[in-house]
């Protein structure tokens, strides 16, 4: 498995990886709407997904997986979410991850082909809304909340979870293919 698709130095993927994760923070912080839910509970809408799906996509599997975990699981412990970073760091370093495993898996240019970029970026937003909305769930029977309250919750989260993933993929996809070709133009290596 390729881990990553900018460099073979490890200095230089650990930096890339900070700085993804430090754009994962911000957009998560600085780009958001907060919406509450049934119980008290409460969900976002925002661009956070863009920059996972973007991580995936540009760092590979492990570095884009790493990038995406700890800049939501930073989010999390900063933004008063703390209860639900350890969560969110497996949940997204597994969207991104899934999202540079399959654009970055096989041979050498896959990563070249618009197919693959939209199944990767598609696999990797609906598997965090998969696993977004089971942990949801888990979390809000395990607390006790009666079953309407946790539908009640379930039904807000849900079609907001799938716009973060629709936008994150239209976002994340265009914006990939200009900083590789930027990349490309300054003569930065690229897979």
């Amino acid at each position: 498995m390729k881990l990553n698709c900018i460099s073979k130095n490890s200095t230089v993927n650990l930096s890339l990886t900070g700085l993804m994760a430090a754009l994962v923070l911000v957009a998560t912080y600085f780009f958001k709407i907060q919406i509450a839910t049934a119980g008290g509970g409460k969900t976002m809408l925002g661009f956070a997904n863009v920059f996972c799906i973007l991580s995936g996509l540009l760092l590979g599997p492990v570095y884009g997986g790493l990038a995406a975990g700890i800049g939501s699981c930073l989010f999390d412990l900063l933004g008063g979410w703390a209860s639900s970073a350890p969560v969110t760091l497996v949940t997204k370093f597994a969207m991104a991850f899934l999202c540079g495993w399959i654009v970055w898996a096989g041979k050498e240019g896959n990563a070249k082909k618009l197919p693959r970029l939209i199944v990767g970026a598609v696999t990797g937003s609906l598997s965090y809304c998969v696993l977004y909305i089971a942990t949801s769930w888990l979390e809000a029977a395990v607390a006790g909340n009666p079953t309407p309250v946790i539908l009640a919750q379930l039904a807000t989260k849900i079609p907001v979870t799938l716009v973060n993933a629709a936008l994150a993929d239209v976002i994340a996809i265009p914006l990939f293919l200009a900083i590789r070709r930027a990349l490309k133009r300054s003569r930065v290596s690229f897979g």
